[in-house]
């Protein structure tokens, strides 16, 4: 069983929900990366999920649109990237799996087997790669598990329920509900229309479902937690992070603003 799924079925046996936290790698610099996931893990995150930058992230609003950019102004690639893996220490995030979240383009350019070895070998548990297919998902989906990686998958609103079946086939570690039609960070909640489709993927799988897109705060995460097995947080801490504009004197104020964020959507998840 993957340090995901261990992870998941431990909270579900606690009677809790997970929190995953998002933020993209190098940003705001590269070398606070990892200080940044030691306090996202200290103030609560069950799961990080760790952006890999991209000229053209499609599914991304603004906001972690500009994060992409400040990273790929930093120097940040998918190749530096899976190169952090020593610096990642396990000492304080020894049950805390990490999943990478980018696009097809660098993978496929690295190459399906070293992406996953390369991944694998720096600490990673999990791959999201959102403009995949699952139909053309084979070739990625073997060599992650040939790696010990889960493969991870989206499904969207506005995703027919015949393809639902399809990814939950292809699917391991966990589903990510996308709660918002358009791209990260737009939109309101219509709770009850997430529960209708969280209700749809559980009638296919039996994976744990995530939903992340519009969870901003304590509140409106507390409300998911209520329907689905985990809540993913991104544009509202890269927000936070932005506010550094990449000074020096500013970051340790921005990544610590982002912790304190994460802290009260714990506390919010928990107490619902």
């Amino acid at each position: 069983m993957s340090r995901i799924a261990t992870r998941l079925r431990e909270l579900a046996q606690e009677g809790r929900k997970a929190l995953i936290p998002y933020v993209v790698a190098g940003d705001p610099r590269p070398d606070v990366t990892v200080g940044l996931l030691h306090a996202l893990v200290e103030a609560g995150a069950d799961i990080v999920e760790l952006g890999v930058p991209f000229s053209d992230p499609m599914s991304e609003g603004p906001v972690i649109q500009r994060g992409h950019e400040r990273a790929l102004a930093n120097g940040m690639s998918l190749s530096r990237r899976t190169g952090y893996g020593p610096g990642i220490s396990r000492a304080a995030t020894l049950t805390t799996p990490l999943v990478l979240m980018g696009y097809a383009n660098p993978v496929e350019h690295m190459g399906h087997a070293a992406f996953a070895d390369a991944a694998a070998g720096a600490g990673v548990d999990g791959s999201l790669i959102v403009d995949i297919p699952p139909e053309e998902v084979e070739a990625l989906g073997s060599e992650l598990r040939r790696a010990g990686m889960d493969n991870i998958f989206l499904v969207a609103p506005t995703t027919p329920e015949a393809r639902v079946a399809g990814i939950a086939a292809r699917a391991s570690g966990f589903i990510y509900y996308v709660a918002l039609k358009g791209v990260t960070g737009a939109g309101n909640l219509d709770t009850d229309d997430v529960a209708s489709h969280v209700a749809t993927i559980r009638r296919h799988s039996d994976l744990p479902i995530a939903v992340g897109f519009g969870i901003k705060d304590a509140a409106s995460a507390a409300r998911v937690a209520a329907i689905a097995d985990g809540v993913v947080v991104g544009s509202a801490l890269v927000d936070l992070l932005a506010q550094s504009d990449g000074e020096e004197r500013d970051i340790p104020a921005a990544c610590e603003a982002a912790a304190e964020l994460l802290r009260a959507i714990r506390r919010g998840i928990d107490a619902g």
